[in-house]
């Protein structure tokens, strides 16, 4: 992958923070039009109703996204943050694991759009559709 981070980078990023946390794995696939991501479903990870967490798709989905914004950065830019997000979810999980990719739909000097999906690992069917605008942020007087 070119550009501003490196595929080995994305794959210890999340070390020790969320992504680290749920488990979440950059697949090898992944490029800067397309973050492709593996999570695996464990108990942990589930609501008390025994369904796969809303928060735990989010989080996937969101985390692919701002991987591929950091991957897509204009040069100079100081960071991003998320201004909006929005989920459907279509379906669950309760084992397996689930995969995810984020594809840009937009990338400005100010602001990108990404559109993911997690499907289930098992049988393809999708589980949730995501997006969210990025907001680039740029040091003071750029």
């Amino acid at each position: 992958m070119a550009g501003p981070v490196s595929l080995e980078s994305l794959k210890t990023r999340g070390d020790g923070r969320l992504p680290g946390l749920l488990g979440l794995e950059i697949l090898d696939e992944t490029t800067r039009e397309a973050i492709h991501g593996r999570l695996a479903v464990r108990e942990e990870l589930l609501a008390p109703n025994g369904f796969l967490h809303a928060a735990t798709v989010v989080g996937l989905l969101d985390t692919l996204s701002g991987y591929g914004t950091m991957a897509n950065l204009p040069e100079g830019a100081q960071g991003f943050t998320t201004v909006e997000l929005k989920s459907n979810f279509l379906g669950t999980a309760r084992d397996g694991a689930l995969i995810g990719i984020a594809r840009p739909q937009h990338i400005g000097r100010s602001t990108q759009v990404w559109d993911a999906e997690a499907v289930r690992e098992s049988d393809g069917k999708r589980v949730a559709l995501f997006r969210c605008t990025q907001m680039i942020l740029w040091p003071k007087g750029a």
